[in-house]
């Protein structure tokens, strides 16, 4: 299957969890993200349990320091 992040196409095994995706990309879900499927948020109380679907719009947005 096949999912777009952030705009780019990323191909993944079917139907994996958010939390597993993070992973098979390095995204460190203990770095400060926030994270959205098709333009609505999902809590990381979610990631594990939530299922991508082929062709999710996923937007990752980290956080970052300065003023």
């Amino acid at each position: 299957m096949e999912v777009f992040i952030n705009g780019n196409l990323l191909p993944l095994d079917d139907n994996p969890g958010i939390a597993d995706m993070l992973v098979s990309v390095n995204i460190r879900t203990d770095a400060g993200i926030a994270l959205a499927v098709n333009d609505t948020v999902v809590p990381k109380s979610q990631w594990s349990d939530y299922r991508l679907q082929h062709g999710d719009k996923i937007t990752i947005i980290k956080a970052t320091q300065g003023g």
